[in-house]
């Protein structure tokens, strides 16, 4: 897609179109930001409250700063859940927005609401986080892989058009042995990066096929007859065939490379095997077999998707998403520079003159020492937290970026970049593998702009 095309800007409250704007002009501000901070306490609306939204709101309950003014979700299970959760933890009851799919809309015009955490199914993110900066609501929004480069662009346009911040919610920036490795690329111990790997590789079957029996291995059933995330998830399986989650994977590596930030990408090219793992998973499951109907669905993604992006600096990375055959789960971590290699998978790294040559050590000790400052502080604050504690910070940024009405490190910009990974790999595939030109959101700012993730505190 030529990035010169004209863009559509969705305007839900009105259900209109209105005037398009160029993905290279810059828009004039609306000034429908809420004013500057700094605030004590901020009131947060949650669209989208099922397990994982859940898990947003526990993070909230848990903080003196933040009230959970309202919830919405079509879903009347997770409602329920999701009040039950509130009301053992002896807080007020939220505002509740549960009359279909567009109600949020109603949420939204509530003036006092200074956040917005987005926690819907993928297709849903972007019109409500477009909604939700219109509403001038400082937005945090959670991970997925896009379905359009237009969409990246809306998100740029209406951040751009309103002031108001989004945050993209990807938690795996904050995982400890990630930014120990963070804190030895910038401190130079790799030397140059040369070649970097991350990936989705998670056994997702008993996700992707869930009658709500139990969290995992719990049926052969997805869409209207299945639970939590099989009622939704699983659609995108069938219909599409690309890297469609690809955020956990590129985000820590994307910021060790500096992209926007004086790196940025350039294409990527994508291959995607054989799909044969869901259909084998129903064909031989208990409550499956081979004349079960969704046995003889047509699943088009592709059981490994790899991609190869290239970067302006020169750097190359492979992005992995591997989420329907039976593997230990694996973000697939590789960090490669002039002076050595950390390895995730095998827990180890070289770096040389330091360590013994042509042979891996435990890169436990090396991952100790680097630390990250934010781990040293926060580090006991962040053990309840899910997902071994990365929750914590990326809703503890997200709060204090907020109070402060402050650009958060992890921007709208990363989040259309990383997003347009998905669409960008569909239409490679589709291609023949052919190599795919990453837009640039920036609009050229990315040699302007400069590192700042995770450098100082959050407040």
């Amino acid at each position: 897609m030529n990035r010169r095309n004209f863009l559509q800007k969705t305007t839900l409250a009105a259900g209109a179109l209105m005037t398009p704007l160029a993905a290279d002009s810059k828009p004039e501000p609306q000034h429908t930001a809420p004013p500057p901070g700094p605030k004590e306490k901020l009131r947060i609306g949650f669209i989208g409250v099922g397990l994982r939204g859940q898990s947003h709101v526990e993070l909230a309950l848990m903080r003196s700063d933040c009230v959970v003014a309202a919830i919405a979700d079509p879903e009347p299970r997770m409602v329920a859940d999701c009040l039950k959760m509130i009301a053992d933890k002896g807080a007020k009851k939220p505002d509740v927005y549960d009359r279909g799919n567009f109600d949020y809309q109603r949420m939204l015009e509530d003036k006092s609401i200074d956040v917005v955490v987005i926690a819907s199914p993928w297709e849903w993110h972007t019109q409500q986080a477009i909604a939700a900066m219109q509403a001038g609501k400082y937005v945090g929004m959670e991970v997925c892989g896009g379905f359009s480069l237009d969409e990246c662009w809306q998100l740029v346009n209406t951040h751009e058009a309103t002031g108001a911040h989004l945050m993209f919610l990807e938690n795996v920036c904050y995982r400890r042995d990630v930014m120990a490795v963070l804190q030895m690329v910038r401190e130079g111990l790799f030397g140059e990066l040369i070649h970097l790997e991350g990936g989705y590789q998670h056994d997702l079957r008993g996700v992707k096929f869930n009658d709500g029996v139990s969290p995992y291995d719990s049926g052969v059933e997805f869409g209207a007859k299945g639970f939590s995330e099989a009622k939704w998830r699983t659609k995108h399986s069938v219909h599409r065939n690309g890297d469609l989650y690809p955020t956990h994977g590129v985000g820590p590596v994307a910021m060790m490379c500096n992209i926007n930030r004086g790196n940025r990408f350039l294409y990527l090219t994508s291959t995607a095997s054989k799909a044969k793992g869901l259909h084998k998973y129903v064909a031989e499951h208990p409550k499956g077999g081979e004349n079960h109907p969704n046995a003889k669905v047509d699943f088009k993604l592709g059981d490994v998707v790899t991609s190869v992006l290239k970067t302006s600096n020169g750097e190359t990375i492979v992005l992995y998403h591997d989420t329907n055959l039976p593997r230990p789960y694996s973000l697939g971590f590789r960090v490669q520079g002039e002076n050595g290699i950390w390895m995730d998978v095998t827990k180890s790294l070289l770096i040389e003159g330091k360590t013994k040559a042509h042979s891996w050590e435990d890169a436990k000790p090396w991952l100790d020492k680097y630390d990250h400052p934010l781990w040293k502080r926060y580090g006991a604050d962040a053990k309840t937290a899910g997902h071994g504690g990365m929750d914590f910070f990326v809703f503890h940024h997200l709060v204090e970026s907020a109070k402060n009405n402050r650009a958060p490190q992890i921007d709208v910009y990363d989040a259309a970049t990383w997003l347009a990974i998905t669409p960008l790999s569909e239409a490679s595939i589709a291609t023949g593998s052919s190599p795919q030109a990453f837009p640039d959101f920036t609009r050229g700012r990315w040699t302007e702009r400069t590192p700042d993730f995770a450098i100082g505190d959050f407040s």
